[in-house]
C-alpha cells in the first residue's frame, strides 16, 4: 500500500466520524426541545397525535415526531363584540360583551375547532340573545351581573369540548335606541313626579299625627296635674278628718272661729276713712269665737 492509499482511507475515516458527529448533533438537536413557560407543543407522529410537551425540556424521536403546533396557553381577550337582541317586552337593545378565555388541553382545540376566536364570538352572541330574551328591559338594566353569570357557564358548556375555559364574561354596555331612550326618560320623570307626591303626603300624614300626639300628651298631662291636685285635697280632707276624729268637733271648730277673728282683725285694719259693712253673721262669729277662746282658756 503506497502513501497515496494510506491517505486516501485516512481521509475516508474521518470522513465517516464527521459525518457520524453531524448526524449525532443532527438527532439532538431534533429530539430535543425546550418549551416555554406560556406555552404547549402538540407532537405528531406520521400525521397522528403523538403527545402535548408541557413548559421544560422535553425529548422525542429525532425523524419520526414532529412538533406540529405551537399553542399558547396565556389568557386572550375577544375583540369586543355587539350584538342586538330583544327583549320579553319588545325592546330592541344593542349589548357590547367581551369574553376572556385561556386554552388547558391544546390537543383538542388544534384538532375539533378551526377558528377558536370565531366560534367563542358566535357562541357569545347566541347566548346573550337567548338570555335577553327572556328578561324585560328593567331586568336587564338592574340584573346585569346575573345575565353575565349566565353568559359565562353556558358559554364554558358550549367550548368544554374544544379544550378551552371561560375565565371571564362581562356586558361592557347596554344601548337603546333614542326613540326607547325618550318614553323611559319620560317614565321616569313620572316616577320622580309620584315619589315627590307620596313623599309630601307622608310628610302632611306625619304632620298630623305628631299633632295629635302632642294634643294627647297635653290632655294627658292635663289630667296627670288633675289627678294630683284631687289626690291632694283627699289628702288634706282625709288629715283634717283624722284630726276631728282624734281632737273632737270642739278643736275644729276652735280652729275656725280663730280664723274667723283673725280675718275680721285683717278687713278691720287700715288708715280709719273707709266704711266697712259687715253682715251681721260677723257679728255672731266675734261671739262664738270669744266663746271658744274662753272656753279655750
Amino acid at each position: 500500500m503506497n502513501n497515496s492509499d494510506l491517505l486516501l482511507e485516512l481521509l475516508s475515516s474521518n470522513i465517516v466520524w464527521v459525518l457520524l458527529a453531524v448526524f449525532i448533533i443532527l438527532c439532538v438537536l431534533l429530539g430535543v426541545r425546550i418549551v416555554p413557560q406560556s406555552e404547549k407543543y402538540v407532537v405528531e407522529r406520521f400525521g397522528r397525535l403523538r403527545s402535548v410537551l408541557g413548559p421544560g425540556i422535553n425529548f422525542i424521536v429525532p425523524f419520526l415526531d414532529r412538533v406540529r403546533h405551537k399553542v399558547s396557553i396565556l389568557e386572550r381577550q375577544l375583540p369586543t363584540a355587539s350584538q342586538d337582541a330583544i327583549t320579553s317586552d319588545n325592546v330592541l337593545v344593542q349589548v357590547e360583551t367581551s369574553v376572556f378565555y385561556r386554552i388547558l388541553e391544546p390537543e383538542k382545540t388544534v384538532y375539533r375547532i378551526r377558528d377558536v376566536d370565531a366560534a367563542i364570538a358566535t357562541t357569545v352572541a347566541g347566548i346573550v340573545r337567548s338570555g335577553i330574551g327572556e328578561m324585560e328591559l328593567d331586568e336587564v338594566q338592574s340584573n346585569r351581573q346575573q345575565l353575565i353569570s349566565r353568559i359565562k357557564q353556558q358559554v364554558a358548556d358550549a367550548v368544554d369540548d374544544w379544550g378551552i375555559e371561560v375565565t371571564r364574561a362581562e356586558i361592557l354596555d347596554v344601548n337603546l335606541d333614542e326613540q326607547t331612550r325618550q318614553a323611559m326618560l319620560q317614565q321616569l320623570n313620572a316616577e320622580r313626579a309620584r315619589r315627590a307626591q307620596v313623599t309630601e303626603a307622608e310628610g302632611t300624614r306625619r304632620a298630623v299625627e305628631l299633632a295629635a300626639d302632642a294634643e294627647l300628651y297635653a290632655a294627658e298631662q292635663e289630667a296627670k296635674a288633675r289627678r294630683i291636685s284631687a289626690d291632694a285635697e283627699a289628702y288634706a280632707t282625709g288629715v283634717v278628718a283624722k284630726a276631728i276624729k282624734e281632737n273632737g268637733l270642739e278643736a275644729a271648730q276652735y280652729q275656725v272661729a280663730l280664723k274667723q277673728v283673725e280675718a275680721l282683725t285683717a278687713v278691720g285694719q287700715g288708715d280709719g276713712k273707709q266704711t266697712i259693712l259687715l253682715p251681721s253673721s260677723a257679728l255672731d262669729a266675734f261671739a262664738d269665737a270669744f266663746t271658744l277662746l274662753k272656753g279655750a282658756k
